[in-house]
């Protein structure tokens, strides 16, 4: 048996499936599907047409609009049918089209989105990715499997981002942007193959970052991209004459983690 809220409302042409879980003030629009294992929190809204599926949770105050299909099964070759898990977090938005995949057995088995993340339409979200929160996906954005996207970052309209990459917290992808390896926090990548055109002032300044520590972080980002030798060696040998910025030191940790993709950069070739 399903677990409905008496405040929640549901179209008579709406599927709710036995065994969903139905929270306070959510409304389910017609022509919607929820699966047995799907848990839809307080004030959730599919507005029409839309698809939750797996064993999916999704967040409080979060929209769903017409063609979304959320919780479908990873597009993986490898998944055998097991049964993996999406968790979405409160207020996100997910636009027309949007498609979010369960995790895969291999990757963990968990798809997670943070709170507060818009997704425009037709973006991708695949098996095993880790999104935080205050994410901006545009149009047709398309995240591969097992990518990392930290807080705050924007994607530009049709990037693609390549499976197991990482992007720091409040990186800026540029429109059109295929995203090959890394990018550190604060970075701005633009271009097909990508590449790390510089930082991203403006995200930067929006979120409050004093002037003094932007030069501070564009100074440090000089030093590991410019200077002679190895990108990893050069954030290694920058750490004592940094560590009053917690800024510049976020990405030389970032450079400095175990990750299986090079790090993007300025110049082709330079890892």
């Amino acid at each position: 048996m399903s677990t409905i809220a008496a405040s929640a409302r549901i179209h008579p042409m709406a599927v709710v499936e036995d065994g969903a879980v139905i929270g306070e003030n959510v409304s389910i629009g017609p022509f919607c599907r929820v699966g047995p294992k799907v848990v839809l929190k307080d004030g959730v809204e599919l507005i029409s047409n839309a698809v939750v599926s797996g064993r999916t949770e999704i967040g409080s105050g979060t929209r769903i609009f017409p063609m979304a299909v959320i919780g479908g099964d990873p597009q993986s070759v490898h998944h055998a049918g097991e049964e993996t898990t999406l968790f979405v977090g409160a207020n996100c938005t997910m636009r027309e089209g949007v498609t979010m995949n369960t995790g895969t057995v291999e990757g963990g088995g968990t798809t997670v989105v943070g709170d507060r993340c818009l997704f425009l339409a037709n973006s991708h979200v695949a098996h095993d990715c880790i999104l935080g929160n205050d994410i901006i996906m545009s149009n047709n954005v398309m995240l591969a499997g097992h990518v990392k996207v930290g807080d705050r970052v924007i994607l530009g309209g049709g990037s693609a981002v390549h499976q197991f990459s990482r992007i720091g917290r409040q990186a800026f992808i540029g429109g059109l942007s295929a995203v090959n390896y890394d990018v550190i926090p604060y970075g701005m990548l633009n271009g097909n193959p990508g590449l790390l055109g510089g930082l991203n002032v403006v995200g930067m300044t929006r979120a409050g970052i004093e002037r003094a520590t932007i030069h501070k972080v564009r100074r440090a980002f000089k030093d590991i991209f410019e200077a002679e030798g190895n990108i990893r060696t050069n954030a290694a040998a920058l750490r004592d004459e940094y560590a009053d910025c917690p800024e510049v030191m976020e990405i030389l940790d970032f450079i400095g983690a175990d990750s299986d993709r090079a790090i993007s950069s300025p110049h082709r070739g330079k890892a």
